[in-house]
């Protein structure tokens, strides 16, 4: 089975920390070295796209001190990477509103998906101020302004259905590859958490109890392998 879009909820860096007795901006600090990791990894499996959970939506509303530490590993993160990503041929590209975040992370960002632009390997999605639903309303705000429901009305329900989800995914943040063929959470939570529930649909899912900071290439080797054996009907027998 071919995996092309491969999808990472990076859950359980504050308790990871926190298990060792140390600051939750401890376990952030690790779980980056992860991303490294994993990235150069699917890099090197020939997988098309990986897209990481990095920052939600919903993350504001946590304490205003670890929010900040975590612009400021982004910054960091954006800085010192670029020779890792030219190195493995990897793009860069950001999803998620990031009109919300700060103008000095948006240049790094911009930066950074100029300079990465060109290269054909792995394309990794980091997704920063991201929540689905925060994108499908851009979505369809978008497509509100283009008049196309108005012209969706003019074509039979069949048609003018097919015509508005072709849109949709058309304007999504993802738009260049909107399906998602497995989805990994870890940390031991078994939730989507808002993210990508669009491109989803019809992902597998894998979750495991191990927190963000121990995930390593041999784990993810191992799910790998299940989900190559695993059988996708899409709906159909």
């Amino acid at each position: 089975m071919i995996l092309q879009h491969l999808a990472i909820i990076m859950d359980g860096n504050g308790r990871w920390a926190s298990a060792k007795g140390k600051n939750r901006t401890f376990g952030h600090r690790q779980g980056a070295k992860v991303v490294r990791e994993i990235t150069q990894y699917c890099a090197g499996q020939h997988i098309k796209y990986l897209t990481l959970y990095a920052f939600s939506t919903e993350n504001w509303l946590r304490p205003k001190q670890e929010v900040e530490f975590l612009m400021k590993l982004l910054e960091h993160y954006l800085q010192s990477e670029l020779e890792v990503y030219q190195r493995n041929n990897i793009r860069f590209v950001v999803i998620g509103d990031i009109e919300g975040l700060s103008k000095k992370l948006q240049k790094l960002i911009r930066a950074m998906q100029d300079a990465t632009a060109h290269n054909t390997g792995l394309t990794q999605f980091l997704a920063l101020n991201y929540g689905a639903k925060n994108e499908i309303a851009r979505s369809v705000l978008s497509l509100y302004d283009r008049g196309v429901f108005e012209q969706a009305k003019s074509l039979k329900r069949e048609q003018s259905i097919d015509y508005v989800i072709k849109n949709i995914e058309n304007t999504l943040d993802t738009r260049e590859v909107s399906a998602v063929d497995l989805l990994i959470r870890t940390g031991g939570e078994m939730r989507l958490s808002n993210f990508l529930l669009w491109q989803c649909a019809y992902a597998e899912l894998f979750f495991t109890p191990t927190l963000w900071p121990d995930f390593g290439t041999k784990e993810l080797e191992g799910i790998l392998q299940r989900f190559a054996q695993r059988n996708r009907r899409f709906g159909g027998l």
